[in-house]
């Protein structure tokens, strides 16, 4: 029996209660099925990930696509999926509450708003801007009651601007605006993971884990909450298709395909 959408959002809200979990990040419906198979609780949608499979660059896709991929992806699996939703598609507040709400009836049980401007030259929203905006996103959650977790993201370490105490101020700013959950990835040292638990508890905070990073165990010892991996099995992927393609490209040879998963075993698990 299919879950409803309102038993996915409570099951993804009591999850966060106690203990850490993995949200790995499917780029498409057989990943999200594959991921679910393997027995992971909930999924995480990839902005980066999707945009590859439509054949863009990362932050270059539109509301309407990222929308219709969540519900595809919803559809397809029996556990919550958080959206990676950027920036709201917009930077002004009421535009990313409109987002927002169109978001919400994809089926999704969380969702990430982030405060990368896609300026590199200015990374940021001003810190007032970026506080509204997460305000603006909580008020489209909560208008028909829908129960989706919102987290607050700040992108500074990602975005190189490496503050651990602007990034505690912008978070716990975001709880203060309505965030469920809190969220700074680049951030890796156990001292600055550290800090961030505490400068945000008793809400969750998500640890982004990509080649290097703690394990599930080190993460909940230090007070994480969720892990997630961003578009890392997406490149994976990619890391498959690109030396096998390479490789007929470059020599006409074809033995890389010697090391790619059973069809057989794939056809069974979609059975």
């Amino acid at each position: 029996m299919m879950l409803t959408t309102a038993d996915k959002r409570a099951a993804f809200r009591k999850l966060h209660e106690a203990g850490c979990f993995i949200i790995p990040n499917p780029f498409d419906v057989g990943s999200a099925k594959a991921l679910q198979h393997l027995g992971f609780k909930a999924l995480a949608s990839t902005s980066a990930g999707f945009a590859w499979t439509m054949g863009q660059p990362d932050n270059r896709v539109t509301v309407d696509d990222v929308c219709n991929h969540l519900t595809a992806i919803c559809a397809a699996v029996d556990i919550p999926v958080n959206a990676d939703f950027e920036d709201g598609f917009a930077h002004e507040p009421d535009k990313v509450a409109v987002n927002v709400a169109s978001a919400v009836k994809s089926g999704v049980a969380g969702l990430s708003i982030e405060d990368f401007t896609g300026d590199n030259a200015r990374p940021l929203f001003d810190r007032a801007l970026a506080v509204e905006r997460i305000k603006a996103a909580r008020q489209a959650i909560d208008a028909d009651k829908s129960g989706v977790l919102l987290t607050g993201r700040c992108e500074a370490f990602l975005r190189g601007i490496k503050d651990l105490n602007l990034v505690i101020d912008r978070l716990t700013a975001y709880a203060e605006a309505g965030a469920d959950c809190l969220y700074a990835p680049g951030i890796s040292t156990k001292e600055e993971i550290s800090a961030v638990v505490k400068a945000v508890h008793p809400r969750p905070v998500n640890l982004l884990v990509g080649a290097a990073g703690p394990s599930l165990a080190d993460a909940g010892s230090l007070g994480v909450r969720r892990i997630s991996v961003g578009g890392a099995l997406a490149r994976m992927a990619w890391a498959g298709v690109m030396k096998a393609a390479k490789e007929m490209a470059e020599q006409g040879t074809f033995t890389e395909f010697a090391n790619g998963y059973p069809g057989g075993e794939l056809n069974k698990m979609f059975k």
